[in-house]
């Protein structure tokens, strides 16, 4: 009761405590744990019997090698706590060997496909020492073999195939050939016993003036569309799958590379146009659809668009969204001797000035006195 008081005055969410349900049992192991199902209701949740549910599986069965690390949610709503939100979570390398282990106990296709995904992460991989010895305790734990090797899981490649459509179309915008991802294994496996992998492609060249754009997150001027051609474009490459563009009224299949801003301010995605066999750079904002199709490929340059920590959308006179570290910016008052760089939130409106280029908005409150959660400015200039 307590906790449901809580929720719904930090959230606004409505936890009926009488519809909640706690389904304990015996794990294989013998070992309890517990299924839990928390109906909600919010402000969007039906009115009727049938509302939606929050489900959770609690365990103590499970061994901790690594200590957990603390994350902040990404929440860019104006609902924000004035701290943010952090929550303790797996270490990267501790939720990575959870998943190879699990592929070697079970070998299920969300297994197979959450495995080779992280190792695709190239720049998030861990030392295969680290985790080969996390692998090999969670695995001394569960009383299995630590899985080594394709073979290792060659008894259950039929059922993992036949299960690949079904447990997964569902859940993914495209769903990639299961092939591609097993024939991923021996690269993987190899790696995790001696460090060794293939050599990562060169990025494509970058032009003069050019910017790498890796972050988690959008640039606040991008419309709704643009940014849904962005996650279908995100998705493809992490996948290695192709994507069917609609660019200048044609319609091209590309292999998907990197996003950059040019040095006007423009933001482009860079990559190979299949039919034509060469390179090729769209603007973004020009792009009319993006699908993601079931063809594979083999990168011939380095895939950039996986996101790597804050995008650092550099500022300019179009009022694109410069994106730097939370509170890292002191807000000042514009001065009458000397033009000064203006920022605007995008949630209050109201102008931070800079001496410098800085697009990072400390904890404010908005005009009428209100906190607001708007941490990321927009560049109006020089003013």
């Amino acid at each position: 009761g307590r906790v449901a008081a809580w929720v719904y005055e930090q959230a606004g969410l409505e936890l009926p405590a009488d519809r909640q349900e706690f389904n304990r049992y015996r794990n294989p192991r013998g070992n309890w744990s517990c299924r839990v199902k928390i109906p909600y209701r919010g402000p969007i949740a039906p009115r009727g019997r049938s509302i939606p549910n929050i489900k959770l599986d609690l365990t103590a069965d499970e061994r901790l090698v690594l200590e957990p690390v603390r994350l902040t949610i990404h929440h860019p709503y104006s609902d924000e706590p004035e701290g943010g939100i952090q929550v303790a979570a797996y270490a990267y390398p501790e939720a990575f060997a959870e998943k190879v282990r699990a592929l070697g106990e079970r070998a299920r296709a969300r297994d197979l496909y959450d495995v080779v995904n992280l190792y695709r992460n190239v720049e998030a991989r861990p030392e295969p020492g680290v985790l080969l010895d996390v692998l090999s305790e969670k695995c001394r734990f569960k009383g299995i073999r630590v899985p080594v090797s394709v073979a290792d899981l060659e008894p259950h490649r039929a059922d993992l195939a036949g299960a690949w459509d079904s447990m997964l179309r569902h859940q993914l915008p495209a769903l990639p050939p299961v092939q591609q991802f097993w024939d991923a294994l021996p690269e993987f496996f190899v790696w995790l016993k001696t460090g060794v992998a293939p050599p990562i492609p060169s990025a494509y060249r970058f032009a003069a003036g050019e910017t790498a754009l890796r972050g988690r997150t959008f640039p606040a001027h991008l419309r709704q569309s643009t940014r849904t051609h962005l996650e279908i474009i995100r998705f493809a490459a992490a996948n290695l799958l192709c994507v069917d563009l609609l660019y200048g009224g044609e319609n091209r299949r590309i292999e998907t590379y990197s996003l950059r801003q040019t040095k006007d301010g423009n933001i482009v995605l860079h990559a190979f146009d299949t039919r034509k066999q060469g390179h090729r750079s769209y603007r973004l904002d020009r792009i009319q659809r993006a699908a993601v199709t079931d063809e594979a490929f083999t990168p011939r340059y380095a895939v950039e668009l996986n996101p790597s920590g804050p995008l650092p959308v550099r500022p300019t006179t179009t009022r694109v969204a410069a994106l730097a570290s939370p509170g890292s910016a002191r807000r000042s008052r514009p001065r009458k001797s000397a033009r000064r760089h203006a920022y605007e939130c995008p949630l209050c409106r109201r102008r931070f000035y800079r001496d410098g280029l800085n697009a990072a908005i400390r904890p404010h409150k908005s005009k009428e006195g209100w906190p607001c959660s708007g941490r990321q400015g927009i560049y109006l200039g020089l003013h």
